[in-house]
């Protein structure tokens, strides 16, 4: 089973803490480091390793569902910009949004999120305090526009 579908899993059995919340096509989770603050994800609920390999309603829906995801983030945590990442290597990685909320001097050097060293350091895990207010800003925000 690979990292995701075992996130997955802990989803379903209730326990990821960083779950916000289930669509019809992924899982929006709040990412475990917040080096930049409001970094979520949508995660596939099919483990393929492409966008071309669903089958083309399932596809438009998880593209729908992905700009909404990315619409709430941006309304949610107020960036001035957001980055978008379909990331993967090999053969065999199940597909998941990365959602960045940049802001003006975010990183000591322009350029994309991963040449920051300290993307995944320990000290940007949210308390469980934040974790629960993001959570809920950002449930709140996927609500309304799901009632549009």
């Amino acid at each position: 089973m690979c990292g995701v579908c075992e996130r997955i899993e802990e989803i379903k059995a209730g326990e990821n803490p960083f779950f916000v919340k289930e669509l019809e096509t992924g899982y929006v989770v709040v990412g475990d480091s917040q080096r930049f603050f409001g970094y979520t994800l949508f995660l596939c609920k099919k483990c393929v390793s492409e966008i071309y390999f669903l089958e083309q309603p399932f596809r438009d829906r998880f593209l729908h569902e992905m700009s909404l995801v990315a619409e709430a983030v941006y309304h949610a945590f107020k960036p001035d910009k957001l980055n978008y990442e379909l990331l993967g290597r090999g053969n065999n990685v199940h597909m998941h949004w990365h959602f960045f909320p940049r802001r003006e001097g975010d990183t000591p050097h322009p350029g994309p999120v991963w040449k920051v060293d300290d993307i995944y350091d320990e000290k940007y895990s949210p308390t469980e305090k934040e974790l629960h207010s993001m959570k809920k800003l950002l449930h709140t925000e996927i609500e309304k526009l799901l009632q549009k």
